[in-house]
């Protein structure tokens, strides 16, 4: 009973720091799941919880090879965590707290229509195309990060979205075919963008740059990635760093307009 007593007596602010403490959590696991990071984070859990078992049973050598350990933790935590903790930054950075585009965006149950307006019918038509004929292609897809640091890299554009302008912009003539195009609310905000290349994760040889490209900027931020492969005409869905898998062109639709949205 006494338990249960001491349960009704949470004040609101600690509801609503526990609440918080939850969703730091929470955002802590969507920024690491799926990577490396995460078995260091469990590692990191674990040596905590066996610190404080040795502490509780007074094993003193342990407890101060242990908290030794702790006590340089942060600093292990900042060079190990350096991507993750960048785009968290990133993600907090980059959120407007007012508007369409807000914070409010983050609480799906709240929404009450498609905050992005991309068409996604319109880009995977325009990617299949250009990937029955080989044309190579790197399309990104800008979330609840802005990407304007990388627009400067390239060039700046205000043009709707269509099938003919996509497959024009990577005709393999065109001046603007090189490097990734940038595409917000149907927008293509910019052309030519050069975007961080991932050398670490490996990945089949049959990928090249723009495939490592199109990981590198879903690793760094919470942005969506299409390529069409210039060799073999295919086209890979990048989500967070990883290939999505689907069947057919209305699956790979389908997935762009849930992660939109």
């Amino acid at each position: 009973m006494e338990i249960f007593d001491d349960v009704l007596k949470f004040t609101p602010i600690e509801i609503i720091d526990v609440i918080l403490v939850g969703l730091l959590l929470y955002y802590v696991y969507k920024l690491i799941k799926g990577t490396v990071a995460i078995n260091i984070f469990l590692g990191i859990v674990i040596i905590y919880l066996l610190f404080l078992l040795v502490d509780a049973l007074q094993m003193k050598l342990l407890t101060n090879i242990l908290g030794g350990f702790m006590s340089v933790g942060i600093i292990a935590l900042i060079v190990v965590f350096q991507p993750e903790i960048r785009k968290f930054l990133l993600m907090i950075g980059s959120t407007n707290l007012g508007g369409r585009g807000g914070i409010w965006k983050k609480f799906s149950f709240l929404k009450t229509e498609n905050l992005n307006k991309t068409e996604a019918e319109t880009v995977v038509a325009a990617c299949t195309k250009m990937g029955s004929s080989k044309t190579g292609a790197l399309i990104v897809l800008e979330r609840n990060n802005n990407l304007d640091f990388l627009v400067d890299t390239g060039d700046t554009m205000n043009i709707t979205v269509t099938q003919p302008i996509l497959e024009s912009i990577f005709f393999k003539n065109s001046p603007l075919h090189d490097g990734a195009i940038i595409i917000t609310n149907n927008t293509i905000k910019a052309t030519r963008v050069i975007l961080p290349v991932n050398n670490e994760k490996n990945i089949p040889n049959r990928f090249g740059l723009r495939h490592r490209a199109a990981i590198g900027i879903t690793e760094k931020t919470d942005a969506l990635a299409i390529v069409v492969s210039e060799e073999t005409g295919q086209v890979s869905y990048i989500r967070d760093g990883e290939f999505i898998m689907y069947k057919n062109t209305e699956e790979l639709t389908h997935f762009i307009k849930k992660d939109l949205a």
